[in-house]
């Protein structure tokens, strides 16, 4: 049977990189996306470049109307589901805490961590044996945020974060005996587009020196990680929060 995979935040950046990763896997791969169409569509034909089937939705995974259609597209166009790569996420504009608007910080918290929370409990019911699947697997994207807290640039995306890895454990035990494994990555320094959409597309660079390694990582090096997480070779693996951070 083909693995069948959603990749939320699919268009651009890590998500990109994890679409592409697992196609040369083998799977079929569902993009959730929400503004970046154009990139999303290029994303599909790298995919079908590379040989698997793909199809591209357009959604708020804040929304559980919109998870819903995400889900129920990919199932009808791809086949059933056996994966979820949680990866949409948003930051806000880096500031401090106490600078940060109200209106910012809950958009945070609605799609990084209600998001994470309706395409996972949507995912669990696809894939549970509980509920007539076939097993499968979650990989949640957190970031090193969670356990550094990010002072000074985004303290209540830090938080998001570390509600995602929470989420990861309570699920991995949760799901273990229905099928499903559930794991997270944390990112650290990413060069991708994300880094410009919080105000400062240099970042990257001017804080690799307190990155051990002494530079910033590439989206492909995460996708390694998830790719593992996803296939055979991680089958005992369940409540693991794998770090991809070069060292911080």
């Amino acid at each position: 049977m083909t693995a069948v995979t959603v990749v939320t935040g699919g268009g651009r950046g890590i998500g990109a990189a994890v679409a592409l990763r697992l196609a040369r896997d083998g799977h079929a791969v569902g993009i959730g996306y929400q503004r970046a169409r154009e990139e999303a569509e290029e994303v599909v034909r790298k995919v079908r470049e590379a040989g698997a089937e793909c199809v591209a939705v357009q959604g708020d995974t804040s929304d559980g109307d919109q998870v819903e259609r995400l889900f129920d597209t990919v199932r009808e166009r791809l086949g059933a589901i056996t994966g979820l790569v949680n990866n949409a996420g948003v930051t806000g504009p880096l500031g401090r805490f106490t600078e940060t608007p109200v209106e910012e910080m809950r958009r945070v918290v609605d799609v990084n961590v209600m998001g994470a929370i309706l395409c996972a409990r949507r995912a669990a019911l696809e894939m549970s044996t509980r509920h007539g699947g076939g097993g499968g697997a979650i990989v949640n994207i957190s970031s090193g945020a969670a356990t550094l807290g990010s002072p000074g640039e985004y303290v209540h995306y830090a938080a998001s974060k570390a509600a995602v890895d929470a989420l990861t454990l309570g699920l991995a035990k949760e799901l273990a005996p229905d099928g499903v494994r559930v794991n997270s990555v944390q990112p650290g320094m990413i060069v991708t587009g994300i880094h410009a959409a919080m105000g400062d597309a240099e970042r990257p660079w001017r804080n690799r020196d307190r990155v051990p390694m002494r530079r910033p990582g590439e989206p492909e090096e995460v996708a390694g990680a998830v790719a593992w997480l996803m296939s055979p070779e991680a089958s005992y693996t369940t409540g693991a929060i794998l770090r991809v951070s070069g060292g911080l």
